[in-house]
């Protein structure tokens, strides 16, 4: 199966969540500008995932205000 099975998930300590706040529908021009720069990190990394980094970066940037 995985190498997980060994895992007590009762014994882990997760980060506490809160279920009280609501999330928004939308990125938010900051987040987007953060998730812009994380994908164009992403691509110049070369890495097997790359590719598909650089593209959605291409298409964040077209539809999102510039940061400047």
């Amino acid at each position: 199966m995985d190498d997980y099975e060994h895992l007590d998930l009762d014994e882990i300590d997760f980060a506490p969540v809160e279920y009280d706040e609501e999330r928004l529908p939308l990125l938010t021009l900051g987040e987007a500008h953060t998730l812009l720069r994380v994908l164009r990190h992403v691509a110049l990394e070369s890495g097997p995932v790359a590719a598909e980094a650089d593209g959605l970066s291409k298409e964040i940037a077209a539809r999102i205000p510039s940061a400047d």
